[in-house]
């Protein structure tokens, strides 16, 4: 390893520990030349994930593409970094998880929508109207109620539970 700032090859690890939910060691160095320190991950190598698109091409997954597509339909949303970090997390583990070196385009853009989901209903309609190539206002408008309409059934199904049934009015103790 050499430094980033002198490219000194004396350099000491100071610190290890698991980052990004344990697929990465995150280690904190410091050159014994110039004293600075840096930090560096390591990552498993995986085998390459290629991607395949609608016209049949195909490209290496690129994480960072990836996020980056996310992070453009939640700007100025109030979404975390570290969601978004997270979010990504999840689909690479879920596309990559399969023992295909292939996946669509297709699954990626569904994955990014479940999980832009619950986590900001105006990202996901952004993601949405971009990924499913809206080309009028009633396709738009069709992808909104979708999202209400589950909403309203996940509220629905959240406050379901057992209800008291009503006594009823018997206060002279007799029966109806």
């Amino acid at each position: 390893m050499l430094c980033p700032v002198c490219s000194s090859g004396s350099v000491k690890v100071v610190d290890s520990r698991a980052a990004r939910g344990g697929r990465a060691i995150r280690r904190r160095r410091e050159c014994l030349d110039c004293t600075r320190r840096f930090t560096t991950y390591e990552h498993v190598e995986q085998r390459p994930l290629q991607v395949v698109k609608q016209d049949g091409s195909a490209e290496d997954f690129q994480r960072d593409k990836l996020a980056a597509s996310i992070a453009v339909a939640c700007t100025k949303r109030p979404v975390a970094p570290g969601d978004i970090e997270a979010l990504v997390d999840g689909i690479e583990d879920a596309v990559s998880g399969s023992a295909r070196v292939e996946v669509t385009a297709a699954r990626i853009g569904e994955e990014v929508m479940e999980g832009l989901k619950p986590l900001d209903r105006v990202a996901y309609i952004r993601y949405a109207s971009v990924y499913r190539n809206f080309q009028d206002i009633d396709e738009f408008q069709e992808a909104v109620d979708e999202l209400i309409i589950r909403e309203q059934r996940e509220g629905r199904r959240r406050f379901q539970g057992e209800l008291p049934l009503p006594l009823g009015d018997n206060r002279s103790g007799e029966d109806r």
